[in-house]
């Protein structure tokens, strides 16, 4: 008798995993709390795929052998508790297209900040070099419906740590951990440290044939790796020393040192990317390449033609001299520290959104030393008015079309004018993406 499999979530990760189920034989069974998307609606129905969305049918998803529960659904969910008070098994769509990617390889990124641009990266090198491999994850199409649809030699995964709660047996051949900063702490009970144990759990499958890239100038990090009991093979990065084996950058220069891999070493001048958080990302993406026995004329290569993601440190125009850049994707503080560590020239920021909990503390240095005015774009910015009233210059406004005239006004040519939020974009936008995108907007009817 086939596995009955309910899916939780209509979003692309769960109707990936309802794809590739029904092609492997499950009973696939989709719900969503919510209306499903037309597009997603439309590729259940064509598929054949059973679903209901706008509630859930409790009988049939507690008649469930297993459930795959999409990432954004907290444990907290009562029909989640219920669930679990039944002892049905628990996985995440990552652990499903694990179970059956066959030989496949994975390269899986996680940490707080810098995800998206590293994967990215890596993905651009590794494509570059020729290898057949994808970009999945949290990032382009999900993993499971690649694997369903068009299976690669190479996975190059951006993975969360809500992906990470719900694996099992997934094991990526190469996982790297970039960071842990306080973010998604009303998910973890507000305990940093649970936040930080999810985060770990991409190596807790890896072996000695394995691969760990990870940041040593993290001390959470540094602490965690100080706990790990299997036998992974440890790659530290860092910024401040010479880490042989491993990688650092040290006087402007990127040096890539693995046991019986061809050396490297780059100017930081090369790179594409700026900004000292960028040129992390560029080594961890470096350190990868390597591993996967990439040419270091490959890789340099790539490195120089590499265009930044849209919404994370997009330069949009220059009007009359001011310079708009697009960090919406900044959604914790973390985020835009660095964004802020990269600015060059006098900078109006636009801050604002769902708060989680956020700790402006953590920019209070870098808005005194480059930051001449605060435009809030949220519907509560008493945070931030908590936060920098009388230290910068502040003003409200509630659309991004309003944020924008505002920043330019208080700007001067060669002034920036820099979106980059701290903040979740739900109370005005449909997600960083649209925030982004209206921003733009807005900038191009100045």
């Amino acid at each position: 008798m086939n596995t009955k499999l309910v899916i939780l979530g209509g979003g692309e990760s769960g109707v990936g995993a309802a794809l590739l189920a029904q092609q492997k034989g499950y009973a696939v069974f989709l719900c969503d709390e919510g209306a499903l998307k037309p597009i997603y609606r439309a590729e259940l129905e064509l598929a054949g795929i059973p679903f209901r969305d706008g509630g859930v049918d409790e009988q049939r998803v507690l008649a469930a052998d297993e459930v795959v529960k999409s990432p954004g659904i907290p444990e907290k969910n009562e029909l989640v508790k219920k669930i679990r008070a039944k002892g049905i098994p628990v996985i995440s769509e990552i652990e499903l297209a694990y179970r059956h990617k066959g030989n496949s390889r994975i390269i899986a990124i996680t940490g707080s900040n810098g995800k998206s641009t590293t994967t990215s990266l890596i993905y651009h090198i590794c494509r570059s070099a020729g290898l057949d491999c994808a970009l999945v994850g949290n990032i382009g199409y999900s993993f499971a419906r690649q694997v369903a649809e068009d299976p690669k030699e190479l996975y190059v995964a951006e993975i969360s740590s809500f992906q990470l709660d719900d694996i099992v047996r997934f094991r990526p051949d190469v996982a790297l951990l970039l960071n842990i900063t306080e973010d998604h702490l009303d998910r973890y009970d507000y305990r940093f440290e649970n936040y930080a144990r999810s985060k770990f759990r991409i190596l807790m499958n890896q072996t000695e044939h394995d691969y760990f890239i990870y940041n040593a100038d993290d001390e959470t990090i540094v602490a965690g790796v100080n706990h790990i009991s299997n036998s992974v093979k440890r790659i530290p990065m860092s910024m401040k020393r010479k880490e042989e084996p491993g990688a650092y950058i040290q006087d402007e220069q990127l040096n890539v040192n693995l046991p019986g891999a061809e050396q490297q070493q780059m100017s930081v001048y090369d790179f594409t990317l700026k900004g000292k958080h960028n040129q992390f990302n560029t080594m961890a993406a470096c350190v990868a390449g390597a591993i996967m026995d990439i040419r270091k004329s490959k890789i340099r290569e790539a490195v120089q033609t590499f265009e930044s993601l849209e919404h994370r440190l997009e330069p949009v125009a220059t009007v009359r001299g001011v310079e708009f850049i697009n960090d919406s994707k900044a959604t914790n503080v973390n985020s835009t520290w660095y964004a802020l560590e990269s600015m060059t020239k006098p900078t109006v920021l636009i801050l604002g959104g769902i708060d989680k909990g956020n700790d402006y503390t953590l920019i209070g240095e870098l808005v005194t030393e480059k930051v001449k005015a605060i435009v809030c774009m949220g519907t509560n910015n008493s945070p931030i008015r908590a936060a920098f009233e009388g230290k910068v210059q502040l003003v409200e406004t509630a659309s991004a079309e309003e944020a924008v005239r505002a920043a330019y006004s208080l700007a001067v040519p060669g002034d920036a004018v820099l979106l980059s939020p701290a903040c979740a974009s739900f109370d005005l936008f449909k997600n960083y993406e649209d925030r982004g995108r209206q921003f733009k907007e807005a900038v191009k009817n100045l």
